[in-house]
């Protein structure tokens, strides 16, 4: 009987210890069932019961357990969805234009027009998440002419994807690329094809499909560029100005790579900033941007692209208020060898009547002669550039090119300024004197405009 007395109490007390490892581990256990297991067999033995309660708590404790993984692992999804929601939120902006040009001068040639209404929509999405490590990009062009239907055109200016490391971009898709300093000219700005159907202004550009790899290092910013597929050049139609007299056959356009618009064209360029001076070094393989022009008969041309290479320098120092400019490149390929660059500065007068005025003055040298578009083979550029520091933001840039052994001349005027918060009022010229006949500009000589624009943004 005390044997049996004393069985019973051990068994209480390991019941009990146990009873409280299950209680701060699990919750309360029910009374009902510990004296339910405190009740004797046949035999007396209360070992077994014992056991058959640890068996019980063992497996109420692994349920809670499954059961509080799943509340984490729900509520881990839920904190993920919300941070992916507040994260990729689309950023939408672009403007929507009226623009409407005068040509003073009468039309060269037949289905020319003198005054042309145009309307430009330009669409921008902005997307980024994982804290600004991922984005996307999209910029977008459309243009609609009142006469022209080969200017009436859209393009794809920008859209790719970029993955930030910790010193290193990569994108893929459609991007504009910008190299150089220089004002009147671009000459190391090569990535992108220009758009003539915009007009003579060199800062169009179309967009240009790539894979892009950028690092940033202590010694600077080394690019790489593979481009995978080319952009031919195209000029407004039979009812567009600033266009060429002969008729331009684009189905019988020539390349000298086997693999014509597909050929793969690579670009590099290493860039650092030491102190007060900007340098850039780069070097291009591929096909050339500017075409040349072949014809059978004198009357329909067709263009012709040759594979270059071309290594170009940029720099750019600052010295007070004065700013240093230097372009230059070297281009080889199977026809000819070439060399041109651009020097010069531009100063800048401060707090002129509270506004910035910068004075401009270069020097455009290129050995390339009559086949230049922009005929700016040996040439002064003088410019002046204002920033009127109000709070319609005005400013003006203007500026004229004058050949000096031949004495063509054109010259431009840009002025900007804001209208309440969303629009924009510009007004910009372009003209052409003493074009000399040895000149591409000869050919448009009479296509000078003036032209006004209202832009909304949003």
């Amino acid at each position: 009987m005390k044997k049996r007395n004393l069985l019973l109490i051990t068994g209480l007390l390991l019941l009990m210890s146990n009873g409280l490892f299950a209680q701060s581990s699990q919750g309360e256990v029910e009374t009902e069932e510990e004296e339910e297991i405190l009740i004797e067999d046949e035999d007396g033995n209360v070992i077994q019961e014992e056991e058959i309660l640890i068996e019980e708590d063992e497996e109420i404790v692994v349920e809670e357990d499954d059961l509080e993984e799943e509340i984490i692992e729900e509520e881990e999804s839920d904190d993920l969805e919300i941070v992916f929601k507040q994260k990729i939120v689309p950023e939408w902006s672009g403007s929507v234009r009226g623009d409407f040009r005068y040509y003073p001068k009468e039309a060269l040639y037949e289905g020319q027009e003198e005054t042309y209404f145009s309307s430009v929509f330009k669409p921008e999405l902005y997307m980024e998440w994982d804290g600004g490590a991922q984005l996307i990009q999209f910029t977008g062009f459309a243009r609609l002419n009142q006469y022209d239907t080969q200017q009436t055109h859209a393009d794809i200016r920008e859209l790719y994807y970029q993955r930030v490391f910790k010193k290193w971009e990569v994108s893929a898709g459609v991007k504009k690329i910008y190299w150089g300093f220089t004002e009147s000219n671009h000459l190391v700005n090569i990535v992108n094809q220009d758009d003539v159907l915009e007009g003579n202004d060199i800062e169009n550009k179309l967009g240009q499909p790539m894979l892009h790899v950028s690092s940033t290092q202590k010694w600077g910013v080394l690019d790489f560029m593979l481009m995978t597929y080319f952009r031919e050049l195209q000029f407004p139609g039979f009812k567009g100005r600033a266009r060429p007299p002969f008729e331009l056959d684009n189905s019988a356009v020539t390349f000298e790579s086997d693999a014509k618009e597909y050929n793969p064209d690579v670009a590099i360029r290493w860039s650092h900033s030491i102190r007060s001076v900007d340098l850039g070094l780069s070097h291009f393989y591929g096909t050339s941007r500017l075409p040349l022009f072949d014809s059978e008969d004198g009357e329909v041309f067709s263009p012709s692209y040759e594979l270059i290479h071309q290594t170009g320098l940029e720099l750019q120092a600052t010295t007070g208020a004065m700013l240093w400019k230097l372009e230059g490149i070297h281009r080889e390929s199977k026809r000819k060898t070439i060399s041109a660059y651009t020097i010069g500065g531009e100063y800048t007068f401060s707090n002129v009547f509270k506004a910035d005025v910068g004075v401009l003055v270069e020097y455009n040298y290129d050995d390339r002669g009559a086949e230049l578009i922009t005929a700016l083979n040996d040439d002064i550029f003088i410019g002046m550039r204002i920033a009127v520091n109000d709070k319609q933001s005005t400013d003006f840039l203007g500026g004229v090119n004058i050949d000096r052994v031949k004495g063509t001349t054109t010259y431009f005027v840009e002025a900007n300024r804001r209208l309440g918060e969303t629009w924009k009022l510009s007004i910009e010229a372009l003209g052409f004197e003493n074009i000399h006949q040895s000149e591409f500009l000869y050919l448009i000589r009479n296509d000078g405009y003036v032209q006004m624009s209202l832009a909304h943004y949003f």
